[in-house]
This record gives structure tokens, C-alpha cells and sequence, in this order.
């Protein structure tokens, strides 16, 4: 076995330990785990589970923020997009955590992001289902905002996740019960903010 190949062998070898270690998404939603480029991309940078999480909250998903993370990127965008990111945190191949799954769908519809381009990288991580159950939510709380048509008509039709599983939709937001006119229900999707360095630039 040439080295190269023992490398990506290793690295196969311990995803899938993984996966047979902590229950995935997928195993979670009655699938198959599959393995995935973009985790084995993830982890050639140094990014596992809680890195994800991480990078999420560096990268504006104050809401999910501990306050405890280093105030260095993990990651630049240039090594791995917020696509990328919101992909891999949804990614039915990742171990099973409804905060993942919340740091994702906040990803989603991150600044920037092309729906198009995140439903091909939906179906090549085999997370259309979680992806879909999120940009229906994003649909019923922002029907004005048109990313979520787009990225549902992107994406391929999916069965309905099981029940329990995925977060509900109300945990993708923020609901308020005081508007500027006084008493009244404000609902507000989380999304990124953008960070210091970025307001900086």
C-alpha cells in the first residue's frame, strides 16, 4: 500500500470508528453513514465536531457562543467556506447533537451563501433531509426573504425527517415579546453577525 493510500486509509479508519463510537445524524434518522468529503476535509484542518461548533461562533453565531472561544479563526473562509461549514454542521454523517444541528441551520443563511451551491453540497453529503427541514422553517418564519424559495427549489424532494429527531423549528430563532410600539410577538431568524474584523474592513 503506497503511503498516500495508507493516509487516506487511517483517516477512513477513523471516521468510521467514529461513527460506530457516537451515534451520526444519519443512524439517528434510519440511514445508512455515509462517508464524507466534507468531514474528511474538516479534519484534515483540525476540525472535528467541536471545532465546527466553534468556527460557527468566530465566524458570528454569537447566539451559540460560550464565550470561550479563542479569538483566532480555526479556519479562514478561503480554507473552508461558511458553505462549507453550515454543510458540514448539517451533515447527516456527523455525530448526532441538536446544537450542531442549530449552529448549522444559523450557517445556512449566512451572508454570501449561494443556495445552489449549498443544495450540491446537500446531496453529495446525503443531507438534503436536514437541510430541507431547516429552509422550511426559514420559508414559514422569512417568507420574504427569497434565499429559502431558492434554496428549496435547489434541492430534491426528501421523505419527512423522523419525528423528535431534528430540532423544532422554533429553535432556529429568536422570539420577543416587546416590539418599539410595546407589547407584541418579534420573531428574528439566527443568522452570522458579522465579527469585528469584518465590521474593521
Amino acid at each position: 500500500m503506497r503511503s498516500g493510500e495508507n493516509v487516506y486509509f487511517r483517516a477512513i479508519s477513523r471516521h468510521v470508528s467514529a461513527a460506530m463510537e457516537t451515534p451520526t445524524l444519519a443512524a439517528k434518522l434510519g440511514t445508512t453513514t455515509h462517508l464524507s468529503p466534507l468531514l474528511h476535509k474538516a479534519s484534515r484542518l483540525g476540525l472535528g465536531p467541536r471545532e465546527l461548533e466553534i468556527l460557527a461562533a468566530q465566524r458570528g453565531c454569537r447566539h451559540y457562543s460560550n464565550g470561550t472561544e479563542p479569538e483566532k479563526p480555526l479556519a479562514s473562509e478561503i480554507e473552508f467556506s461558511n458553505e462549507e461549514l453550515a454543510i458540514a454542521l448539517l451533515s447527516t454523517a456527523l455525530r448526532y447533537d441538536p446544537h450542531s444541528i442549530r449552529c448549522g441551520a444559523a450557517m445556512l443563511s449566512a451572508d454570501g451563501n449561494d443556495p445552489r451551491r449549498l443544495a450540491r453540497m446537500a446531496v453529495m453529503e446525503r443531507s438534503v433531509v436536514p437541510v430541507r427541514h431547516v429552509a422550511e422553517a426559514g420559508r414559514r418564519y422569512e417568507p420574504q426573504n427569497p434565499f429559502w424559495m431558492e434554496l428549496l427549489d435547489a434541492l430534491p424532494l426528501a421523505p419527512l425527517p423522523k419525528s423528535g429527531v431534528l430540532p423544532h423549528p422554533t429553535r432556529f430563532v429568536t422570539m420577543t415579546g416587546f416590539t418599539r410600539q410595546g407589547p407584541g410577538l418579534v420573531v428574528e431568524w439566527q443568522r452570522p453577525t458579522a465579527t469585528r474584523s469584518k465590521k474593521a474592513a
